[in-house]
């Protein structure tokens, strides 16, 4: 048999490509038209809890994406605790296959492409879901994943305020500090819940809750508003949809399966099934499902996580290293 080689890159490979915000966008946009055309296998995630005194967990994601001829599958360390000991909360190792024969095609540190994809499902969503002109952002949590967040969110809606709260004030400021810094307008650093999301066009619920809690309170909803939840233990009260006029999510097959998720007691208790649940977010990519359709829509856009925006940013940095000359190649066999 001849020698089969993979590529391998590291931290250090992805941030040399210094990939632009739209080109993280559009690939993880080409991810979702897929999958709104029927030309994707996805799975839902599954966890690996190792010990609960760990106070952590694995999430494993799989997918393929036929136009891209890639499988692949993720597996992302969620430690809610490792900032303590200096560490990131979550690190990701993404690998990449032939569906055609199985055989490996790259391994990548994909820490950075679960910050990116996940901040650009967010903007995404609110693309499509959020009234064009929202320029108010209420944003909870200051995660790795917040930062692209609102990074690509001002990419799309160039707001006019930005509001960021957490539960540690150290965070909060160093996060809103980093925002000024890289997209130069002010940021508003608020000391509670109420304060950064009322009112707001746009509401992020990022939280690294260890328990459930409902911390956001429907009421400070504002109608034609959008709230995008993903918190990994939720942080809203039931009652936050029964004021949405559209409830989207980035994939059914996993939203109702699993033990975590911000919308999971709302599935569990049947406030949220297959019958009220407008589209998945591909589906309104491709055209298949309606947007928004007037400015006094209040919606939610509540994503878990697609392995196909994992599989879909990695093929992009893949094709960006290979023009750069960037990673290396081992040898499976």
């Amino acid at each position: 048999m001849e020698p089969v080689w993979f590529t391998f890159l590291n931290g250090s490979d992805i941030a040399q490509l210094e990939l632009t915000d739209d080109e993280i966008l559009d690939a993880v946009e080409d991810g979702l038209r897929a999958q709104g055309l029927g030309e994707t296998v996805i799975e839902p995630r599954v966890h690996l809890v190792p010990d609960p005194a760990f106070n952590g967990h694995f999430n494993v994601l799989r997918g393929y994406i036929a136009p891209l001829a890639l499988a692949g599958v993720k597996i992302v360390g969620d430690y809610v605790g490792n900032y303590r000991q200096g560490l990131p909360s979550e690190m990701a190792l993404l690998n990449l296959f032939d569906p055609r024969t199985g055989m490996p095609v790259a391994l990548l540190d994909a820490t950075a492409i679960t910050e990116m994809r996940t901040g650009a499902l967010t903007a995404l969503g609110a693309r499509h879901l959020a009234r064009p002109d929202a320029k108010v952002l209420g944003h909870i949590g200051a995660r790795a994943t917040s930062y692209w967040n609102v990074r690509l969110l001002d990419r799309i809606f160039d707001l006019s305020e930005i509001r960021v709260h957490s539960r540690r004030p150290e965070s909060r400021e160093a996060f809103a500090e980093r925002l000024q810094r890289e997209l130069g307008k002010p940021v508003v650093v608020t000391e509670d819940w109420k304060t950064c999301v009322e009112g707001a066009d746009i509401v992020v619920e990022a939280s690294r809750l260890e328990r459930p809690e409902p911390l956001l309170k429907t009421e400070w909803i504002a109608p034609g508003a959008l709230v995008v939840p993903y918190g990994t233990n939720s942080a809203v009260e039931l009652s936050l949809t029964d004021v949405m006029d559209k409830i989207v999510v980035d994939d059914w097959g996993q939203a109702h399966a699993g033990p975590f998720g911000a919308l999971r007691a709302h599935v569990d208790t049947g406030r949220l099934n297959k019958t009220n649940l407008h589209a998945e977010l591909g589906e309104i990519v491709a055209g298949r499902r309606p947007a928004r359709e007037s400015a006094d829509e209040t919606n939610l856009f509540w994503h878990r996580g697609l392995s196909l925006s994992d599989i879909a940013l990695g093929a992009a940095m893949l094709k960006k290293a290979e023009e750069r000359g960037l990673g290396q190649k081992l040898r499976f066999s």
